[in-house]
C-alpha cells in the first residue's frame, strides 16, 4: 500500500507518514468515512468552522500523531503550543485495561486520569460548549479538541490501544492486580510493542493469504541491507493489518476505502446516552475486537534487550495462527469501519 501524504494545512507538508495508531492510512480512512457520513448537515457546518482552508477530518486525522515529531514536516506553532502546554500528549492516545476484561473502569489496572478514554471525553465536553475547570483540566481551545477527537475516535478502535496484554512471571497472559505489577508478578506489555512477531513467518503467510499490492503501490525505497527479523504485534496491528484490509477489498487511497466500505451499508451499533460518555462504550466495544486479537495468541520466554538510550526492557516472542493474516485484517477493517462511524455519530449528536 502506497504510504500516502499527511497533509498540514498550516505547513502545507506533504511526507510520508505511517509510525503510529492505524498509520496514516488508517486514521485518513476513519476520517474520510466520517467526512461523508457527516455530508450536508449541521455538524459539517460545525466542524468546517474549526477547519483551516483546504482542511478535511481526512487531512487532520493524523494531527496528533504529526506532533510527535517531523514525521509530517517540520513543527507548526500550533503544534508546538499544543505539546508544550501537554507535557503528557502521547500518553492520550491509549489505555492499558487488560483486555480479558469487559468493561473500562475509572482506575482500574492500566487506566489513568489522562488517557485515551478520559481525553476523547474531555474533548467531547469541549465541543459541547459545557466543559470547565474541572472537566477541561488540558484547556484544550474547540479547535484542538476537533483534531485531537478526530484522532483518538480512530485510537480507540484500535484493539491494543485499549486491550494490554500482561504476562505472568511464569508465563502466560493474565488479568493482574495492581500489586502483582508492582511485585513484578507480572509484567505490561506496552500495548504490544514488546511482543515479538517471527516477521519472516508472517511475511510468507501473508503472501499466501492476502492479494498482492499493486506494483506501482509497492514501497520504492531500497530494501535495508539486514531486514529487520522481528515485528513487534502492536506495529503489525498499527499498519500491517490496515495494507491487508485496504488489500483485500482492492482500496488504494483512503477516500477510495471509505467509498466502499459505506457503499456496503454496514451495520453500526449506535451508542446512547451524553456524547461524554461515549467513549467508555467505544472502549468496552474494542475490548470485544482485543479478545479476539489475542486469540490463540502465545507469549513464549520472556528475554531483555537493550535500547540505543541504554534502557533495558522485556520481551516476548509471540506465536500466532498461520491464518491470523485473515482474521485480524477482516476485524481491523471492521474497526475502521466503526472509528468512522463513531466519529460521525458523535459530531452529529454534538451538533444535531
Amino acid at each position: 500500500m502506497k504510504k500516502l501524504a499527511c497533509i498540514l494545512a498550516l505547513s502545507s507538508a506533504f511526507v510520508s507518514f505511517n509510525a503510529h495508531a492505524w498509520g496514516n492510512d488508517g486514521h485518513r480512512a476513519v476520517g474520510a468515512i466520517a467526512d461523508q457520513l457527516i455530508k450536508g448537515s449541521n455538524a459539517e457546518k460545525q466542524v468546517q468552522a474549526l477547519l483551516l482552508p483546504g482542511e478535511s477530518l481526512e487531512k487532520i486525522a493524523s494531527w496528533a500523531d504529526c506532533v510527535k515529531g517531523t514525521y509530517c514536516g517540520p513543527q507548526t506553532e500550533e503544534m508546538v503550543a499544543y505539546t508544550t502546554a501537554n507535557p503528557k500528549h502521547s500518553e492520550y492516545h491509549y489505555t492499558d485495561v487488560p483486555y480479558q476484561l469487559s468493561h473500562y473502569e475509572d482506575h482500574g489496572v492500566g487506566t489513568t486520569d489522562h488517557d485515551i478514554v478520559q481525553t476523547a471525553k474531555q474533548c467531547i465536553a469541549v465541543l459541547q460548549g459545557k466543559a470547565d475547570a474541572a472537566s477541561n483540566p488540558h484547556h484544550f481551545t474547540p479547535r484542538q479538541a476537533l483534531l485531537i477527537l478526530t484522532h483518538l475516535t480512530g485510537d480507540i478502535a484500535q484493539p491494543l490501544h485499549v486491550g494490554e496484554g500482561y504476562v505472568a512471571k511464569s508465563g502466560g497472559f493474565m488479568v493482574p492486580t495492581q500489586k502483582q505489577l508492582d511485585d513484578k508478578e507480572a509484567f505490561a506489555t506496552q500495548g504490544g510493542n514488546n511482543l515479538q512477531l517471527d516477521d519472516a513467518k508472517l511475511t510468507a503467510n501473508s503472501t499466501q493469504l492476502i492479494p498482492a499490492a499493486p506494483a506501482d503501490d509497492k514501497p520504492t525505497t531500497a530494501t535495508p541491507a539486514k531486514a529487520p527479523t522481528t515485528r513487534a504485534f502492536h506495529s503489525y496491528w498499527d499498519t500491517t493489518v490496515v495494507n491487508y484490509a485496504f488489500r483485500r477489498i482492492g482500496a488504494r487511497t483512503p477516500a477510495q476505502f471509505a467509498q466502499m466500505v459505506i457503499a456496503d451499508a454496514p451495520v453500526v451499533a449506535p451508542n446512547s446516552g451524553d456524547p461524554v460518555t461515549w467513549p467508555y462504550q467505544w472502549a468496552d466495544q474494542t475490548l470485544v475486537v482485543a479478545k479476539l486479537a489475542y486469540t490463540d495468541v502465545v507469549p513464549g520466554a520472556m528475554a531483555q534487550q537493550t535500547s540505543k538510550s541504554g534502557e533495558v526492557y522485556n520481551v516476548w516472542p509471540l506465536a500466532i495462527p498461520d491464518n491470523y493474516p485473515v482474521q485480524s485484517s477482516a476485524e481491523a477493517k471492521a474497526q475502521l469501519i466503526q472509528g468512522g462511524y463513531h466519529l460521525a455519530a458523535v459530531l452529529k449528536a454534538i451538533w444535531p
